[in-house]
């Protein structure tokens, strides 16, 4: 648990490095209700600091033009914090990410005090981040620019690489940037196709923001749009399988990314689209549910094949 007087100061950092922040923005970075978040504002106010309030619809708070605060300091569990943020950047593998990432680290670290520089140091030469590296990382400009349209809402004219190695151009409304299994990916509407598209960033080989405006869908949750789409692109292999469970019990045992599960008579309906089927078996045979595959026969035959094999292994 914070301490409300960490919350606080918390706040003031907040205002130093944003132009602006509605109550709502604040509150929910604070994990905090609105209110709660007023009356940060307030215990501030009354030490001094000149926080200006907008008020209406849109309104929020902001530090006077011109006041500035001393140098920034790092409690022990900021320093952490950052680290351990800079640490999982560089695992990420964005292509601007290694140089970048040690020279932040070697800023923080020169004006940290011994005793906490020592334990940081310790976290940096022990701590392994699993975390899936990009095999095909975009440059970190890309990852930034197409942010920042998404953050604005604004459109942005790109020259996108297709897996054949097309070369396209296309305007494209950026919803969100997510990623997910080792690449990144861009989620929004796309006009040349004339629908919801996701682009991975490492194929975007130039990106120019746009002075068009856009809003996006109410409610919209990319990393959703994300998985779903990538569950269901066709490739060789069309399967459907069914699983004798719950829904619940079945989302507890199958990963989103293998395919789309649907509630039916006698169970639950998985619907997943492969290039291996080997893969596909032993991935079925991981979630522990009796299943009935509907289709394609041959799955069926690699079930057997593989059950041979793990026999046999036994056996032997």
């Amino acid at each position: 648990m914070y301490h409300p007087t960490t919350r606080v100061l918390t706040v003031l950092e907040l205002l130093q490095s944003r132009e602006r922040l509605s109550g709502p923005e604040l509150a929910a970075r604070l994990e905090v209700n609105t209110r709660t978040a007023r009356r940060y504002i307030t215990m501030l106010q009354d030490m001094g600091i000149p926080i200006e309030s907008e008020r209406g619809r849109y309104g929020a708070y902001r530090l006077r033009p011109g006041f500035k605060l001393p140098p920034l300091m790092f409690s022990d569990e900021e320093a952490l914090a950052v680290t351990l943020g800079l640490l999982a950047a560089r695992r990420l593998g964005l292509a601007v990410a290694a140089p970048a990432v040690e020279g932040a680290l070697a800023k923080i670290e020169r004006v940290l005090p011994p005793a906490l520089r020592e334990r940081l140091q310790a976290v940096q030469a022990t701590l392994v981040l699993d975390l899936a590296r990009s095999d095909a990382s975009p440059s970190g400009a890309t990852v930034v620019e197409m942010s920042h349209a998404a953050q604005a809402g604004r459109r942005v004219h790109m020259r996108y690489r297709t897996e054949r190695g097309e070369e396209t151009e296309r305007h494209f409304d950026p919803y969100g940037i997510v990623f997910r299994q080792g690449r990144w990916y861009a989620v929004g509407y796309c006009h040349l196709r004339a629908a919801l598209r996701l682009f991975r960033l490492d194929r975007v080989s130039e990106l120019r923001l746009e002075d068009a405006r856009f809003e996006r869908p109410e409610g919209f949750d990319a990393a959703t749009f994300v998985v779903q789409s990538l569950a269901t692109m066709p490739n060789t292999w069309e399967v459907e399988v069914l699983l004798r469970a719950s829904l619940d019990e079945a989302r507890r045992r199958v990963s989103p990314i293998f395919g789309t599960l649907e509630e039916v008579d006698g169970g639950v309906l998985l619907r997943a689209f492969g290039d291996h089927l080997s893969w596909m078996a032993r991935e079925l045979v991981a979630t522990g549910l009796p299943l009935v595959v509907r289709r394609p026969p041959a799955l069926r035959e690699e079930l057997r094949r593989l059950a041979g094999a793990i026999l046999a292994m036994a056996d032997g």
